[in-house]
């Protein structure tokens, strides 16, 4: 889950990681007596905002109060701006570039360092990019600072190690796949301070972070609440609700809707799961879509035929579902699983194509 700018720069704060005074506002009555100047950044999960406008320096509080009411609720990179970060604005007399991220192919997390920091850190040569890897069997040393050290010119160096100390630190504890600092800024007392922030937490790791919880002004209510229980949910404008398993399988099935000119009401990736309580919860938010007709999609390996098959009885039930069921149910513990659909009478298909098939004999579009 990417965090926002604010929300990255409190989990700095929490491991002593310093950045600039600041706070948040999500609308001009909340506008505060401030230090002037102070930059007004839009809260979005995007990158390059500065260029898209989404970012405004002012002077004086009447600025602050008209870039304030310009950049909320409008719209940057397709994104609603729905808070804005007011900060002091920083003396940069340099700007480094910072991070720490999961390296998959040698499975450690990775420093990745440059002293070229700031909005064009994409065009940097990579040969001023430099990496240095953590052996999380070792974890994290003082020596792994004085070799980042080497590659940036930085005078004061405690406070540095220090920085990257508190870095990993927040890597590691709040179960991050990146903590990224751009631009590492040096102010003109020779300072180091984290201008922004982004911070990516695992998802499979999110029920250990409750508070991480955002709502993305750019979901509908039920999308926003979906990602609570780590379901990727979407909806869409047809009127077929849809559960399948696997994001690839999820998207064939959306496929194969539109090539029999069928239209999905959702799209849900159920993803692995022997719980029959999680199918429960997919049919509550596919539910809430108010489908027509409903097609389950599975191809059982973690996920197994009969617990779904469980989960979809115990729905119709829980749920009351009146509307009709299609399911295609085949791999692990297939024969099981058709067997129980068959006997609270709701066919299952082997295959994709004869279940799809079915649903469009149904909607009356052969």
């Amino acid at each position: 889950m990417n965090l926002y700018e604010y929300m990255g720069k409190e989990i700095f704060r929490k491991y002593g990681i310093p950045v600039p005074d600041g706070y948040v506002i999500e609308n001009v009555g909340e506008l505060k007596k401030f230090e002037y100047p102070v930059a007004i950044k839009s809260q979005i999960l995007s990158g390059k905002r500065g260029k898209a406008g989404g970012i405004k320096f002012a002077k004086n509080a009447e600025d602050l109060k008209t870039y304030s009411e310009q950049l909320l609720n409008s719209t940057i990179n397709n994104l609603t701006v729905k808070k804005l970060l007011i900060e002091r604005m920083l003396n940069i007399k340099k700007e480094l570039y910072l991070s720490i991220t999961l390296d998959r192919a040698t499975k450690q997390p990775v420093i990745i360092l440059s002293a070229d920091g700031g909005m064009e850190i994409e065009s940097v040569p990579e040969e001023n990019i430099h990496k240095i890897y953590i052996d999380p069997m070792v974890g994290y040393s003082d020596y792994i600072a004085r070799e980042a050290l080497s590659y940036l010119p930085i005078e004061n160096r405690k406070q540095f190690s220090s920085l990257l100390e508190s870095l990993y630190k927040a890597f590691v504890g709040e179960d991050a796949l990146l903590t990224e600092i751009n631009p590492l800024v040096i102010d003109g007392e020779n300072n180091i301070i984290a201008g922004d922030s982004k911070v990516i937490i695992d998802d499979n790791a999110l029920y250990r972070h409750k508070d991480y919880m955002i709502t993305d002004p750019d979901k509908t209510e039920l999308e926003n609440e979906a990602a609570t229980k780590s379901f990727t949910f979407i909806e869409m404008d047809g009127d077929i609700g849809v559960i399948a398993n696997g994001a690839g399988l999820t998207m064939a099935t959306m496929d194969a809707l539109t090539l029999h000119k069928l239209k999905p009401r959702n799209f849900l990736d159920l993803g692995g799961t022997d719980n029959i309580e999680i199918v429960e919860d997919a049919f509550s938010f596919v539910m809430r879509a108010r489908p027509k007709l409903i097609f389950v999609n599975i191809f059982g390996g973690v996920t197994k035929a009969d617990t779904v098959a469980n989960g979809i009885v115990s729905s119709k039930k829980k749920f009351d579902i009146k509307q009709q069921i299609v399911v295609r149910l085949s791999g692990v513990h297939e024969e099981e699983g058709q067997k129980i659909l068959l006997e609270s009478g709701i066919k299952a298909f082997n295959n994709m194509t004869d279940a799809v098939k079915e649903l469009s004999k149904i909607q009356g579009v052969e």
